[in-house]
Protein backbone atom coordinates (compact mmCIF):
# COMPACT_ATOMS: atom_id res chain seq x y z
CA UNK A 1 0.00 0.00 0.00
CA UNK A 2 1.38 3.50 -0.97
CA UNK A 3 1.53 5.06 2.10
CA UNK A 4 2.24 8.79 0.94
CA UNK A 5 -1.26 10.26 0.40
CA UNK A 6 -1.54 9.15 4.25
CA UNK A 7 1.22 10.76 5.55
CA UNK A 8 0.61 13.86 3.40
CA UNK A 9 -3.18 14.05 4.66
CA UNK A 10 -1.87 13.43 8.67
CA UNK A 11 0.60 16.64 7.86
CA UNK A 12 -2.00 18.29 6.69
CA UNK A 13 -4.31 17.76 9.09
CA UNK A 14 -1.67 18.62 12.03
CA UNK A 15 -1.02 21.75 10.52
CA UNK A 16 -4.52 22.74 10.34
CA UNK A 17 -5.10 21.65 14.13
CA UNK A 18 -1.95 24.54 14.86
CA UNK A 19 -2.89 26.72 12.39
CA UNK A 20 -6.55 26.64 14.57
CA UNK A 21 -5.04 26.40 17.94
CA UNK A 22 -3.04 29.27 17.18
CA UNK A 23 -6.17 31.09 16.45
CA UNK A 24 -8.28 30.68 19.33
CA UNK A 25 -4.91 31.02 21.58
CA UNK A 26 -4.30 34.78 19.76
CA UNK A 27 -7.76 36.54 19.98
CA UNK A 28 -8.48 38.96 17.46
CA UNK A 29 -7.46 42.41 18.55
CA UNK A 30 -9.51 44.75 19.83
CA UNK A 31 -10.28 48.36 19.59
CA UNK A 32 -8.60 48.88 22.88
CA UNK A 33 -5.89 46.64 22.37
CA UNK A 34 -5.04 48.86 19.00
CA UNK A 35 -5.17 51.37 21.28
CA UNK A 36 -2.55 50.45 23.72
CA UNK A 37 -0.50 49.53 21.43
CA UNK A 38 -0.04 52.75 19.16
CA UNK A 39 -0.63 55.60 22.15
CA UNK A 40 2.29 56.50 23.65
CA UNK A 41 3.10 55.43 27.24
CA UNK A 42 0.99 57.48 29.91
CA UNK A 43 3.88 59.96 31.94
CA UNK A 44 4.25 58.78 35.46
CA UNK A 45 2.04 60.42 38.13
CA UNK A 46 3.91 63.47 39.19
CA UNK A 47 5.01 63.53 43.09
CA UNK A 48 2.41 64.74 45.70
CA UNK A 49 3.54 68.17 46.28
CA UNK A 50 4.43 69.29 49.71
CA UNK A 51 2.52 71.27 52.14
CA UNK A 52 2.01 74.25 52.28
CA UNK A 53 4.58 76.93 54.23
CA UNK A 54 3.33 80.03 56.72
CA UNK A 55 4.41 81.99 53.72
CA UNK A 56 2.51 80.18 51.09
CA UNK A 57 -0.41 79.89 53.48
CA UNK A 58 -0.45 83.41 54.01
CA UNK A 59 -0.33 84.16 49.71
CA UNK A 60 -3.36 81.49 49.72
CA UNK A 61 -5.29 83.39 52.19
CA UNK A 62 -4.34 86.88 49.76
CA UNK A 63 -5.74 84.73 46.56
CA UNK A 64 -8.92 84.16 49.06
CA UNK A 65 -9.20 87.81 49.78
CA UNK A 66 -8.64 88.67 45.95
CA UNK A 67 -11.04 86.41 44.71
CA UNK A 68 -13.88 87.06 47.36
CA UNK A 69 -13.76 91.01 46.75
CA UNK A 70 -14.41 90.23 42.81
CA UNK A 71 -17.83 91.41 41.40
CA UNK A 72 -18.08 87.81 39.55
CA UNK A 73 -17.21 84.12 39.60
CA UNK A 74 -13.45 83.43 39.18
CA UNK A 75 -10.95 80.43 40.00
CA UNK A 76 -7.47 81.58 40.60
CA UNK A 77 -4.16 79.68 41.45
CA UNK A 78 -0.29 79.99 41.82
CA UNK A 79 1.98 77.00 41.38
CA UNK A 80 5.76 77.16 42.36
CA UNK A 81 7.37 75.15 39.11
CA UNK A 82 9.66 73.89 41.08
CA UNK A 83 8.25 71.73 43.85
CA UNK A 84 4.55 71.91 42.16
CA UNK A 85 3.28 73.84 45.51
CA UNK A 86 -0.28 75.39 44.44
CA UNK A 87 -2.28 77.67 45.95
CA UNK A 88 -5.64 78.72 44.63
CA UNK A 89 -8.67 79.84 45.69
CA UNK A 90 -11.94 77.93 43.80
CA UNK A 91 -8.97 76.38 42.35
CA UNK A 92 -10.67 73.24 41.33
CA UNK A 93 -13.89 74.46 39.74
CA UNK A 94 -14.14 74.17 36.31
CA UNK A 95 -14.64 77.70 34.45
CA UNK A 96 -14.66 78.42 30.35
CA UNK A 97 -11.23 78.53 28.74
CA UNK A 98 -12.21 80.34 25.34
CA UNK A 99 -8.90 80.83 23.58
CA UNK A 100 -6.57 79.82 26.61
CA UNK A 101 -7.31 76.37 24.82
CA UNK A 102 -5.06 77.35 22.05
CA UNK A 103 -2.83 76.28 24.59
CA UNK A 104 -3.40 72.38 24.47
CA UNK A 105 -3.46 72.47 20.47
CA UNK A 106 -0.04 74.47 20.23
CA UNK A 107 1.34 71.50 22.85
CA UNK A 108 -0.35 68.67 21.07
CA UNK A 109 1.14 70.02 17.61
CA UNK A 110 4.96 69.92 18.76
CA UNK A 111 4.41 66.95 20.78
CA UNK A 112 3.70 65.58 17.63
CA UNK A 113 6.79 67.24 15.86
CA UNK A 114 8.46 65.58 19.16
CA UNK A 115 7.77 62.33 17.55
CA UNK A 116 8.47 63.48 14.07
CA UNK A 117 4.47 62.70 12.78
CA UNK A 118 4.24 66.73 12.08
CA UNK A 119 7.00 68.61 10.58
CA UNK A 120 6.20 72.25 11.87
CA UNK A 121 8.04 73.40 8.13
CA UNK A 122 5.14 71.96 6.07
CA UNK A 123 3.45 74.42 3.81
CA UNK A 124 -0.45 74.85 4.29
CA UNK A 125 -2.69 77.24 2.36
CA UNK A 126 -5.36 78.86 4.04
CA UNK A 127 -9.10 79.06 1.88
CA UNK A 128 -11.90 80.77 2.12
CA UNK A 129 -13.62 77.25 3.32
CA UNK A 130 -11.09 77.60 6.02
CA UNK A 131 -12.12 81.03 7.84
CA UNK A 132 -13.54 80.54 11.12
CA UNK A 133 -15.25 83.28 13.33
CA UNK A 134 -14.48 86.33 15.24
CA UNK A 135 -11.16 87.73 15.91
CA UNK A 136 -8.93 85.90 12.87
CA UNK A 137 -6.33 88.56 11.39
CA UNK A 138 -5.62 85.77 8.60
CA UNK A 139 -9.23 86.52 6.98
CA UNK A 140 -8.11 89.74 6.12
CA UNK A 141 -5.01 88.61 3.87
CA UNK A 142 -7.13 85.80 2.38
CA UNK A 143 -10.12 88.61 1.20
CA UNK A 144 -7.03 90.43 -0.29
CA UNK A 145 -5.75 87.78 -1.98
CA UNK A 146 -7.60 85.09 -2.60
CA UNK A 147 -5.83 82.20 -0.33
CA UNK A 148 -2.66 82.74 2.36
CA UNK A 149 0.08 79.88 2.14
CA UNK A 150 2.76 79.91 5.15
CA UNK A 151 3.57 77.01 7.24
CA UNK A 152 2.35 75.34 10.38
CA UNK A 153 5.19 76.98 12.90
CA UNK A 154 3.49 80.45 11.24
CA UNK A 155 0.18 79.00 12.45
CA UNK A 156 1.01 77.88 15.76
CA UNK A 157 2.80 81.31 16.17
CA UNK A 158 -0.44 83.58 14.69
CA UNK A 159 -2.81 81.09 17.19
CA UNK A 160 -0.80 82.27 20.49
CA UNK A 161 0.81 85.52 19.84
CA UNK A 162 -2.26 87.03 18.09
CA UNK A 163 -5.13 84.27 18.88
CA UNK A 164 -5.77 84.13 15.86
CA UNK A 165 -8.86 81.52 15.40
CA UNK A 166 -8.65 80.20 11.79
CA UNK A 167 -5.10 79.64 12.33
CA UNK A 168 -5.74 77.73 15.31
CA UNK A 169 -8.11 75.81 13.84
CA UNK A 170 -6.63 74.69 10.63
CA UNK A 171 -3.77 73.59 12.86
CA UNK A 172 -6.07 71.68 15.00
CA UNK A 173 -7.55 69.42 12.24
CA UNK A 174 -4.01 68.93 11.00
CA UNK A 175 -2.98 67.60 14.02
CA UNK A 176 -6.31 65.11 14.02
CA UNK A 177 -8.93 67.58 15.39
CA UNK A 178 -10.74 67.61 19.14
CA UNK A 179 -9.70 63.73 19.71
CA UNK A 180 -6.26 64.06 19.46
CA UNK A 181 -5.98 66.92 21.72
CA UNK A 182 -7.72 65.23 24.19
CA UNK A 183 -5.57 62.03 24.10
CA UNK A 184 -2.30 64.47 24.43
CA UNK A 185 -4.19 65.81 27.57
CA UNK A 186 -4.58 62.01 29.15
CA UNK A 187 -1.87 61.06 28.13
CA UNK A 188 -0.06 63.48 30.15
CA UNK A 189 -1.99 63.32 32.92
CA UNK A 190 -3.26 67.02 32.68
CA UNK A 191 -6.02 67.02 35.28
CA UNK A 192 -8.69 69.58 35.45
CA UNK A 193 -8.56 70.47 31.60
CA UNK A 194 -10.76 69.36 28.70
CA UNK A 195 -10.23 70.68 25.60
CA UNK A 196 -13.52 71.08 23.87
CA UNK A 197 -14.00 71.82 20.18
CA UNK A 198 -13.04 73.95 17.72
CA UNK A 199 -13.88 77.79 17.59
CA UNK A 200 -16.68 77.34 14.87
CA UNK A 201 -18.72 75.07 17.07
CA UNK A 202 -17.66 76.14 20.16
CA UNK A 203 -18.85 79.58 19.47
CA UNK A 204 -21.97 78.82 17.06
CA UNK A 205 -23.33 76.45 20.19
CA UNK A 206 -22.58 78.79 22.57
CA UNK A 207 -25.06 81.45 20.36
CA UNK A 208 -27.37 78.72 19.83
CA UNK A 209 -26.54 78.39 16.52
CA UNK A 210 -25.10 75.20 14.31
CA UNK A 211 -22.04 76.64 12.33
CA UNK A 212 -22.16 77.25 8.82
CA UNK A 213 -19.06 78.40 6.29
CA UNK A 214 -21.46 81.28 5.18
CA UNK A 215 -20.69 83.01 8.91
CA UNK A 216 -17.12 83.07 8.61
CA UNK A 217 -17.20 86.47 6.73
CA UNK A 218 -18.36 89.68 7.42
CA UNK A 219 -21.23 90.70 9.55
CA UNK A 220 -23.28 87.33 9.24
CA UNK A 221 -22.11 85.31 12.75
CA UNK A 222 -23.56 88.35 14.13
CA UNK A 223 -26.38 88.76 12.16
CA UNK A 224 -27.60 84.95 12.55
CA UNK A 225 -26.54 85.57 16.20
CA UNK A 226 -29.14 87.93 16.92
CA UNK A 227 -31.71 86.26 14.73
CA UNK A 228 -31.64 83.53 17.28
CA UNK A 229 -35.09 83.87 19.50
CA UNK A 230 -33.76 85.31 22.82
CA UNK A 231 -34.74 82.35 25.28
CA UNK A 232 -33.03 80.02 22.92
CA UNK A 233 -30.23 82.08 23.08
CA UNK A 234 -29.67 82.23 26.92
CA UNK A 235 -30.47 78.90 27.21
CA UNK A 236 -27.16 77.93 25.11
CA UNK A 237 -25.42 80.78 27.03
CA UNK A 238 -26.45 79.36 30.67
CA UNK A 239 -25.82 76.15 29.15
CA UNK A 240 -22.22 76.65 28.63
CA UNK A 241 -21.44 78.47 31.78
CA UNK A 242 -23.16 75.64 33.75
CA UNK A 243 -21.01 73.20 32.14
CA UNK A 244 -18.61 74.59 29.38
CA UNK A 245 -17.48 72.22 26.73
CA UNK A 246 -14.02 73.61 27.42
CA UNK A 247 -14.02 73.88 30.98
CA UNK A 248 -11.31 73.74 33.09
CA UNK A 249 -9.82 74.46 36.60
CA UNK A 250 -7.46 76.89 37.87
CA UNK A 251 -5.42 74.53 39.36
CA UNK A 252 -5.06 71.95 36.75
CA UNK A 253 -3.90 74.74 34.17
CA UNK A 254 -2.04 76.19 36.55
CA UNK A 255 0.11 73.20 37.31
CA UNK A 256 0.32 72.04 33.19
CA UNK A 257 2.11 74.99 32.58
CA UNK A 258 4.41 74.52 35.62
CA UNK A 259 5.10 71.14 34.30
CA UNK A 260 5.46 72.95 30.48
CA UNK A 261 8.05 75.21 32.08
CA UNK A 262 9.91 72.08 33.69
CA UNK A 263 10.43 70.13 30.67
CA UNK A 264 7.95 67.53 31.60
CA UNK A 265 5.33 67.51 28.64
CA UNK A 266 7.59 68.06 25.27
CA UNK A 267 11.34 67.84 24.34
CA UNK A 268 14.13 71.11 25.32
CA UNK A 269 13.46 72.19 21.81
CA UNK A 270 10.11 72.47 21.57
CA UNK A 271 10.13 73.22 25.38
CA UNK A 272 11.48 76.53 24.44
CA UNK A 273 10.11 77.76 21.46
CA UNK A 274 6.07 77.41 22.94
CA UNK A 275 7.84 79.50 26.10
CA UNK A 276 9.57 82.19 24.10
CA UNK A 277 5.73 82.60 22.25
CA UNK A 278 4.03 82.75 24.69
CA UNK A 279 6.52 85.57 25.96
CA UNK A 280 5.28 86.98 22.61
CA UNK A 281 1.73 87.37 23.24
CA UNK A 282 0.15 90.86 21.96
CA UNK A 283 -3.38 89.90 23.91
CA UNK A 284 -4.75 91.40 27.06
CA UNK A 285 -1.39 93.64 28.13
CA UNK A 286 -3.45 94.31 30.91
CA UNK A 287 -4.34 91.47 32.10
CA UNK A 288 -1.60 89.60 34.32
CA UNK A 289 1.18 91.30 32.42
CA UNK A 290 -0.27 94.72 33.81
CA UNK A 291 1.35 93.60 36.93
CA UNK A 292 4.42 92.15 36.28
CA UNK A 293 7.59 94.97 37.14
CA UNK A 294 10.51 95.60 35.83
CA UNK A 295 13.26 92.37 36.09
CA UNK A 296 10.59 90.04 35.93
CA UNK A 297 9.28 87.98 32.63
CA UNK A 298 6.22 86.87 31.99
CA UNK A 299 4.73 84.79 29.18
CA UNK A 300 0.91 83.68 28.70
CA UNK A 301 -2.18 83.33 26.98
CA UNK A 302 -5.59 85.10 27.10
CA UNK A 303 -9.27 83.66 26.59
CA UNK A 304 -12.12 85.79 25.89
CA UNK A 305 -15.55 84.79 26.02
CA UNK A 306 -19.14 86.29 24.60
CA UNK A 307 -21.49 89.05 25.59
CA UNK A 308 -25.34 88.35 26.36
CA UNK A 309 -27.55 90.13 28.45
CA UNK A 310 -24.70 92.20 30.01
CA UNK A 311 -22.89 89.02 30.96
CA UNK A 312 -19.71 87.69 29.54
CA UNK A 313 -18.64 84.40 29.17
CA UNK A 314 -15.30 83.71 30.14
CA UNK A 315 -12.51 86.33 30.64
CA UNK A 316 -9.50 84.74 31.54
CA UNK A 317 -5.31 85.15 31.28
CA UNK A 318 -2.96 82.33 32.46
CA UNK A 319 0.89 82.28 32.00
CA UNK A 320 4.43 81.92 33.08
CA UNK A 321 6.21 84.25 35.69
CA UNK A 322 9.83 84.03 36.25
CA UNK A 323 11.41 86.31 38.76
CA UNK A 324 15.02 88.20 38.49
CA UNK A 325 16.79 84.99 40.20
CA UNK A 326 15.22 82.46 37.55
CA UNK A 327 12.76 80.93 40.10
CA UNK A 328 9.59 80.06 38.12
CA UNK A 329 5.45 80.67 38.91
CA UNK A 330 2.67 79.67 36.94
CA UNK A 331 -1.07 81.79 37.36
CA UNK A 332 -4.24 81.21 36.35
CA UNK A 333 -7.11 83.23 36.46
CA UNK A 334 -10.23 82.42 35.19
CA UNK A 335 -13.32 84.90 35.74
CA UNK A 336 -16.40 82.38 34.29
CA UNK A 337 -18.93 84.77 34.58
CA UNK A 338 -18.84 88.40 35.42
CA UNK A 339 -20.56 92.18 34.68
CA UNK A 340 -18.06 94.10 35.57
CA UNK A 341 -16.14 96.72 34.31
CA UNK A 342 -12.80 95.83 32.57
CA UNK A 343 -10.54 97.94 34.74
CA UNK A 344 -12.14 95.76 37.67
CA UNK A 345 -11.27 92.71 36.12
CA UNK A 346 -7.70 94.08 35.30
CA UNK A 347 -6.90 94.93 38.89
CA UNK A 348 -8.27 92.16 40.17
CA UNK A 349 -5.60 90.28 37.85
CA UNK A 350 -2.23 92.28 38.22
CA UNK A 351 -3.30 92.39 42.30
CA UNK A 352 -2.64 88.23 41.81
CA UNK A 353 0.71 88.44 40.16
CA UNK A 354 1.68 91.51 42.65
CA UNK A 355 0.35 89.09 45.01
CA UNK A 356 2.88 85.94 43.87
CA UNK A 357 6.06 89.12 43.39
CA UNK A 358 5.38 90.17 46.62
CA UNK A 359 5.42 86.11 48.16
CA UNK A 360 8.58 85.98 45.74
CA UNK A 361 10.11 88.79 47.48
CA UNK A 362 9.12 88.33 50.73
CA UNK A 363 11.12 84.87 50.77
CA UNK A 364 14.05 87.12 49.58
CA UNK A 365 13.80 89.71 52.59
CA UNK A 366 13.85 86.39 55.05
CA UNK A 367 16.99 84.99 53.77
CA UNK A 368 19.00 88.35 53.77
Amino acid sequence: MNRSPILILTVLIVGAFLVLATAVSTPAETPEDFEKRVMPQVVEDAPEPPQLTDAQLALQDDLRAIGEGFEGAAGIAVTKAGDLVTMSYQGETPFPQQSVSKLWVAMTALDLADEDALSLDEMVTIREQDLTVFYQPIRDIVKRRGAFTSDYRDLLDRAITQSDNTANDRLLRRIGGPQAVEGFLRRNRIEGVQFGTDERNKQSAIAGLEWRQAYSTGNAFYEARDRVPEDERRQAFNSYLSDPIDGATAEGIAVALARLARGDLLSPASTELLLATLEETRSGPKRLKGGVPDGWSFGHKTGTGQYFDGVQSGYNDVGILTAPDGTVYTIAVLIGRTTTSYAARFEMMQSVTRAVVGYHEGLDAAVA
